[in-house]
């Protein structure tokens, strides 16, 4: 079996990529995500591009599925009722938060809202000392009452166990869970030494909290997938995308639903960075926008870059702790609340406004002609004449035109007093800017100079903005790789099995013996290492990654040290060394002679990638025997207004061919839009690299 298939959920369309691996071709397929129901999209597109590839389900060996289920849940609070079982007198943990305020002047300031409300919270009398020293036992009868009382008041169908030091010494946390498991069988149950066991108790608990509110909700989800795609007769691996960049079978996907908070988004990055790679590009700005969301994501020497924190359902989207954190390994991206179905309007202030709202799959953008009666982005598009009305997913859903003019005017044009098309323009440059002000932000804060690097930008709408986004960050060049519309489906294809597993555990170098690196290492290896066998991969296939979170002792803060492939006994002598030169990068000084500790062990097992080729050829017949389709009238304002645009075939076009702006290169799934004076060429791989004037 040589066929496997990505699937990739966004909030307005699902997008499929089917590989052939012994051929080294690939097709492509979008559709409108059911947003009341999203395993009726996958399988109706898996069933979708598996016929138009004459390919029986059985056949398949491998689904790989990314999704944005866990992050809509947690940010629209649409989990299951959950209690916290905590330690006796912390139970505000949760409101406490870590008593910042992200903005000092703001005198009416909001914080997001516990994950789990004052009333569902439990605290049993336990303690373990930070050492792991068991003091005090909890006891099983109060527990089971509190509980009880919980499930018939408030409904409990979750459980997150919470306590103290159990980073340091689990066996509370799981006494307590053999209890609730024995006594509430229906309950699911996630313990904070396990979900992510570091002794900050705010950010643990709170990504605990997480975990156990959307567990039954993606439990149920992929159950309904896998009964889903047995009865169609697949047969194969089914596997789901982590934030980290990695699959995981689809039972450590349902212990950890916390893991899948960027699972889509992850795999446009990991594919940037692989585009990147072929192209000897080693510094990106990865670019992705979708009908709901725009994505970016910074690749430095070839490697996205990865944190182990993020923060979800900000109250203000670029503050900084205005969110809950998440403790989790996460490739590090920026979102944007800006895609194709982003809505527009008027503020407070009488002034032009787009998004974060979106008007999602249904009813979808007014040209849709679903019903949709708000104005967005893809109707600005589409009077623009950035979109084709009928060549829109290859001329199989048509575009009204009049639809889109009618919402503009009336929410847009006339609020502002300005005529259509100048409300048009306005709504397409007001998300350039929101997106490239965004991407400064998020460079700024992490040191990075993105002038420098080169722009991949993909998604359905990615392509559409990205010359114009690129040429206010004065990025040279844009690369837009083949079947880009649908480039996070092929990036599900292209990332290898993989599971992270962090313990914290404070020891002083001068203390550790070369023996205790290795064992450490060994046990944390063989329970990362389990992971992935279980879910079928060969164990002399798997590689190793160490990382380790070392400070000068008596630091608040830690820093992130690589260890070289080498045997970890072996490593001890080197460990200052190498913690030094990672701090001087970061801090340009060390603090020579002062005494070190390592906090936190981070060790990663991954598998073989399962791709046999480097490139995949995106098999689709082009629309005729020309290059040119037709001309189109679209809007540049530098070259005075709408101009006669050249609209080209991105299936005819050949490697060395060349185009420049204005011009549009349509495909099935996004449209490039070139500025005048951008040159285009397409390279060897059918990229388009375009050149910005």
């Amino acid at each position: 079996m040589t066929y496997r298939i990505g699937v990739d959920i966004g909030g307005t369309f699902t997008d499929l990529a089917l590989f052939d691996d012994a051929a080294g071709t690939a097709i492509t397929h979008k559709l409108l995500t059911s947003p009341d129901e999203p395993s009726r999209s996958v399988l109706a597109g898996v069933v979708a591009i598996a016929q138009s590839a004459g390919v029986q389900m059985g056949e398949v060996s491998a689904i790989a599925h990314g999704t944005t289920l866990v992050t809509n849940a947690v940010i629209e609070r649409r989990g299951v009722p959950t209690a916290l079982v905590t330690t006796e007198g912390f139970s505000d943990v949760l409101d406490i938060a870590l008593e910042r305020r992200y903005d000092l002047f703001d005198m009416r300031i909001a914080f997001p809202r516990p994950m789990v409300p004052r009333d569902q919270r439990l605290e049993v009398c336990e303690r373990v000392r930070d050492d792991g020293t068991v003091v005090t036992v909890p006891e099983r009868e109060a527990l089971e009452a509190g509980l009880a009382e919980l499930i018939a008041t408030r409904g409990i169908q979750a459980v997150a166990v919470c306590f103290l030091n159990s980073y340091a010494n689990p066996a509370n946390e799981r006494l307590v869970a053999g209890w609730i498991r024995e006594r509430f069988p229906d309950l699911y149950v996630s313990l904070s030494s396990t979900v992510f066991p570091y002794p900050r108790e705010y950010e643990r608990w709170t990504t605990t909290c997480m975990n156990a509110y959307v567990q039954p909700i993606v439990d149920r989800y992929l159950a309904r997938l896998e009964d889903g795609l047995g009865e169609l007769g697949f047969t194969g691996k089914f596997l789901v995308m982590s934030s980290s960049g990695g699959t995981l079978a689809s039972s450590i996907a349902r212990e950890f639903p916390i893991r899948l908070l960027e699972s889509g988004p992850a795999a446009g990055a990991l594919m940037s960075a692989h585009v990147g790679k072929v192209l000897d590009e080693r510094n990106i700005l990865a670019f992705d926008m979708g009908g709901t969301t725009a994505k970016g994501c910074i690749i430095r020497g070839g490697t996205p870059i990865k944190r182990y924190e993020m923060e979800v359902a900000r109250v203000h989207e670029f503050k900084g702790g205005s969110g809950l954190p998440a403790k989790i390994p996460v490739i590090d991206m920026i979102e944007i609340g800006s895609g194709g179905g982003s809505l527009a309007g008027t503020d407070e202030r009488g002034t032009l406004a787009m998004g974060p709202r979106s008007a999602g799959a249904d009813p979808g953008p007014a040209c849709y002609g679903r019903g949709g009666q708000r104005a967005t982005l893809s109707d600005a598009n589409l009077l623009l004449g950035y979109l084709g009305a009928g060549s829109f997913l290859g001329g199989k859903m048509a575009l009204d035109e009049d639809a889109a003019g009618r919402a503009i005017s009336s929410q847009v044009a006339d609020p502002l007093g300005v005529d259509l098309v100048e409300a048009a323009w306005g709504m397409h440059e007001v998300i350039n800017e929101d997106v490239a002000r965004a991407f400064r932000v998020h460079a700024s804060e992490r040191g990075i100079d993105y002038r420098r690097s080169s722009m991949v930008v993909f998604g359905g709408s990615g392509p559409l903005h990205g010359v114009r986004v690129a040429r206010k960050l004065k990025i040279p060049k844009v690369i837009c790789p083949a079947g880009a519309g649908v480039m996070s489906a092929f990036g599900l294809l292209s990332s290898p099995p993989a599971f992270e597993v962090v313990r914290s555990r404070q020891i002083a170098i001068d203390r550790l013996a070369p023996s205790d690196l290795a064992e450490i290492c060994a046990e944390l290896e063989a329970e990362a290492s389990g992971v992935l066998v279980a879910g079928g991969v060969a164990r002399e296939a798997i590689r190793i990654r160490r990382r380790l979170d070392m400070r000068y002792s008596g630091q608040g803060y830690e820093v992130e040290v690589s260890l070289p492939d080498e045997d970890p006994q072996s490593l001890r002598d080197a460990l200052p060394q190498l913690f030094e030169e990672a701090y001087a990068a970061i801090f340009g000084m060390t603090l020579s002679g002062r005494p070190i500790e390592i906090l936190n062990w981070k060790i990663e097992a991954y598998g073989p990638l399962a791709a046999t080729h480097e490139t995949y050829r995106v098999l689709q017949e082009p629309e005729g025997t020309s290059v040119l389709k037709r001309n189109r009238k679209a809007y540049f304002p530098e070259a005075g207004g709408f101009v006669d645009c050249p609209v080209y075939d991105r299936y005819a076009l050949a490697s060395g061919d060349s185009v420049v702006g204005p011009a549009l290169i349509e495909e099935r799934e996004s449209t490039c839009v070139l500025g005048p004076g951008d040159l285009l060429t397409v390279d060897p791989f059918m990229n388009l690299v375009i050149e910005i004037r």
